[in-house]
């Protein structure tokens, strides 16, 4: 199961390729790529040229920008002390996690675009068609992906195919929204043509992670070709058709247990369709540094473990089943959930995780090592933790940890999402729907949560829902807002500007394995700039920013967007 990450690792340290990127993305391409026309010689060193694409290139997204973009700013989860600029939505330009990303996927791009380059400029005779064919696929996912972040979060954004074309070229202009998804489908749909059903390594994509993309990217296609608010039926049935070959013909399960998805080792199951390939390495870059940030306290991690403050937001912990208002006075939730989420995603006061072992001090004074039991605080505000992709001790993980160096890859595509997505093409312009198939899917994902079966109609608030709870803290709640955004800004909007962001406190019945928890707001809680609890989200601040230092470098970006296809 470790195949391609070790194979990419050990290759790309014996060429030097960990050389760092330059920022500005016009200069690339990156002087981190490999380029020696000596290289592409065999089937084994073409695909090594390519096995860069799924973890070093990503990492400064995967490092805080992921959870920042994708959770913090979406509502699921918050830092009340900490990344303001995403928990108030009010980023600027010159944001240092915000111009992470957005690097990243622009490193993502140029590494993937002289991939092409090189593998067509320089692969030798002895280099297999199939091979050759692959590899280029798999540069062109990558890129896709990159391209899918990149307008869903920042609008229009220039397409770069060759960056050698565009070299110090200052004049480049962003394209239009719809060009960049005619972009991305069509790139997409080359790509499932040309990679095989059986991947070359483990870890690798294949046809049906082209194909599962393809379901995601027309889905949300369907939005952004809206009339009136109404999603394109064509895009819609797209999107129908290709979850639902994933679905039925990839091979692909649900895990029995969703929170088997996160204890390690999980990397590559049955349920993944895409992943990046971390390992624990001393390479800075190449291992996951995420758990680094997220972990509530260096009692469970490795002399790191700094998101103490960091966890679920009143907006995402009263979307449980089973947690509900209580009282009068609007301030109060009380309850249980028999969703198996809750506890795999979230630690609450008494939870226990016996796959992570926790470092406390005896009444004697001494450390001792137990079992992870999540304290309890009797304060009046509880922050309740962030347990996704938090694996525990070196000890627990095969001593394959240290501080900022963890294995455990990171989810970018799983089968769970092709279900939903099946539901809410079936939905489409509808206000509900009973269609059989629709309902086996969503209640395959909800039932799998322990969940009982939904016998009444979908809604697109149920699916939704459905969505976020299912991929919170995976950096996935934001890309959703967006999606909804291109044909309902009104109601995208006011998910967001409905939300819950301060500060409350959460009291278990009893210590440890509580029953239900009592959750209250924190009345004197008012952050610094002076909003209380709720955001100001608008059609001027729903995109991000782009990098201060990318429009000093190109100013054409501050012009009107252009079609791709029609320049």
């Amino acid at each position: 199961m470790k195949n391609l990450k070790y194979t990419w690792v050990s290759i790309s340290i014996s060429i030097l390729f960990l050389t760092g990127c330059t920022q500005d993305f016009l200069n690339r391409p990156p002087v981190d790529a490999i380029t020696d026309a000596n290289f592409y010689k065999t089937d084994a060193q073409v695909m090594a040229g390519t096995a860069s694409l799924y973890n070093r290139v990503w990492f400064d997204y995967n490092d805080k920008a992921s959870y920042d973009i994708g959770d913090f700013r979406a509502g699921t989860s918050y830092n009340p002390y900490g990344q303001q600029g995403y928990v108030r939505f009010n980023l600027t330009g010159d944001d240092a996690d915000m111009n992470a990303g957005w690097n990243a996927f622009f490193t993502v791009i140029g590494q993937s675009n002289m991939a092409i380059q090189n593998i067509k400029r320089y692969a030798g005779a002895a280099v297999t068609e199939p091979i050759k064919m692959e590899a280029i696929a798999e540069a062109r996912f990558m890129r896709a992906c990159a391209y899918r972040n990149l307008v869903m979060l920042w609008g229009e954004v220039p397409i770069i195919e060759n960056n050698q074309a565009i070299l110090n070229d200052t004049t480049i202009a962003r394209n239009t929204i719809s060009s960049v998804w005619k972009f991305l489908t069509y790139e997409m749909r080359a790509v499932a043509n040309d990679l095989p059903e059986k991947p070359y390594d483990v870890g690798r994509v294949n046809k049906w992670s082209a194909e599962g993309m393809l379901a995601r990217f027309y889905l949300t296609r369907a939005g952004v070709e809206s009339v009136n608010g109404v999603r394109n039926q064509e895009f819609l049935d797209s999107a129908k058709y290709y979850s639902n070959r994933v679905i039925t013909m990839s091979g692909k399960m649900l895990l029995p247990d969703y929170a088997s998805l996160f204890k390690y080792p999980y990397d590559n199951n049955a349920e993944s369709l895409f992943e990046l390939q971390w390992v624990f390495s001393n390479v800075w870059g190449v291992s996951n540094s995420m758990p680094a940030y997220l972990a509530y306290s260096s009692d469970i991690a490795n002399g790191d473990g700094w998101g103490g403050s960091i966890g679920a937001t009143w907006w995402m912990i009263q979307k449980y089943e089973g947690i509900n208002a209580y009282g009068s006075t609007g301030d109060s939730l009380k309850g249980r959930t028999l969703d198996q989420r809750l506890h795999a995603t979230f630690m609450l006061p008494g939870a226990s995780y016996p796959e992570i072992s926790q470092r406390v001090t005896t009444l004697a004074g001494k450390d001792s090592i137990q079992r992870l039991i999540y304290p309890n605080s009797t304060g009046d505000n509880t922050t309740l933790a962030i347990k996704k992709y938090i694996c525990g001790k070196a000890a627990d993980m095969g001593g394959q940890a240290s501080s900022q160096h963890y294995p455990n890859d990171t989810y970018m595509l799983r089968l769970a999402e092709m279900y939903l997505i099946y539901a809410e093409a079936e939905l489409g312009n509808q206000t509900q729907t009973s269609d059989a198939t629709a309902l086996l899917y969503f209640n395959a994902v909800h039932e799998r949560a322990g969940l009982g079966k939904i016998i009444t109609p979908l809604t697109f608030d149920m699916i939704f829902n459905e969505r976020v709870i299912e991929f919170a803290m995976e950096g996935m709640c934001m890309y959703d807002l967006s999606s909804l955004y291109y044909y309902n800004p009104d109601k995208a909007l006011a998910i967001l500007n409905s939300q819950d962001r301060g500060l409350f406190a959460a009291h278990p019945d009893v210590f440890p394995n509580p029953t239900q928890w009592t959750f209250i707001k924190t009345a004197w809680y008012i952050p610094a700039n002076g909003d209380y609890r709720t955001i100001n989200a608008t059609t001027g601040n729903f995109y991000l920013p782009i990098p201060t230092t990318e429009l000093a470098a190109a100013p054409n970006l501050q012009k009107p967007a252009v079609d791709y296809y029609n320049k």
